[in-house]
């Protein structure tokens, strides 16, 4: 079997909190529970599983490939929300979003400060 990612560990100040605001801006349905962790599922078979920090949160990068219309949904749903969003990973590019590789993508923060991103293409899979 080739090797896949199956899950990743999300710290979190409240992992209620956050498993809801990953679903609600992603579109997923509710996370569920297994033992200490709020267990969200992507499409793909990979569980974001949000555990709640014993101390402070150290803020990672988590990136999601989406399709066009996913991407439209998400964006109206962070724009709703009055989120702020930048086009680049250290947050220069304010309200704006990139069209890296012929796609699109954006990034914005979690209630952690994880840097969460989408984009409609892989990178290095063409275009600009």
């Amino acid at each position: 079997m080739p090797v896949q990612l199956n899950h990743t560990i999300v710290e979190a100040r409240d992992r209620e909190e956050t498993a809801r605001f990953l679903t609600d801006i992603l579109g997923l349905p509710p996370a569920g529970t297994f033992g200490p962790f709020r267990v969200v599922e992507l499409s793909n078979g990979v569980s974001l599983d949000v555990v709640q920090a014993g101390g402070a949160v150290h803020p990672q990068h988590y990136a999601f490939l989406v399709t066009e219309e996913e991407f439209d949904q998400i964006w109206g749903r962070i724009k709703e929300r009055g989120l702020t969003y930048w086009a680049d990973p250290f947050h220069r590019q304010p309200g704006q979003i990139n069209t890296n590789d012929g796609g699109r993508g954006l990034y914005w923060s979690d209630p952690n400060g994880h840097n969460l991103e989408i984009i409609t293409r892989p990178y290095g899979s063409g275009g600009e």
